[in-house]
């Protein structure tokens, strides 16, 4: 016999494997609850940065920007072409504001959730 803990969607299993001629008998205990722990927030962007953040959705490669600092941005405007996978993918901001930082510059590569630009 063989005793495992198995941890699934959170909730914890005490599992023991009982070997009977080659056959394979799975025996299960009620589970232990474990606390799940809260994801924790972004911090907001403050001082020379603005407080909304407009993020790459994918990793790949900055190959435009298509705003600069000061100008006014509306909601699913293009403000930067992002290459993905070899296509180029559009990252349009979900909020409206005025650009206050651009953290990229065209040939670099992010990772996905990256910031790219901040909005005030």
């Amino acid at each position: 016999m063989k005793s495992y803990t198995v941890t699934v969607n959170g909730v914890t299993y005490d599992v023991t494997v009982e070997e009977n001629n080659g056959a394979v008998a799975p025996q299960m205990s009620a589970p232990r609850r474990q606390p799940v722990m809260p994801a924790k927030e972004a911090p907001k962007a403050t001082g020379a940065k603005g407080a909304k953040a407009v993020t790459a959705g994918a990793a790949g490669k900055i190959l435009k920007i298509d705003v600069k600092v000061g100008d006014k941005v509306s909601v699913g405007q293009s403000v930067a072409m992002l290459e993905v996978m070899k296509m180029e993918t559009p990252i349009v901001s979900s909020d409206e504001g005025v650009v206050a930082s651009i953290e990229i510059k065209e040939g670099d590569n992010v990772e996905a959730g990256a910031t790219l630009i901040t909005l005030n």
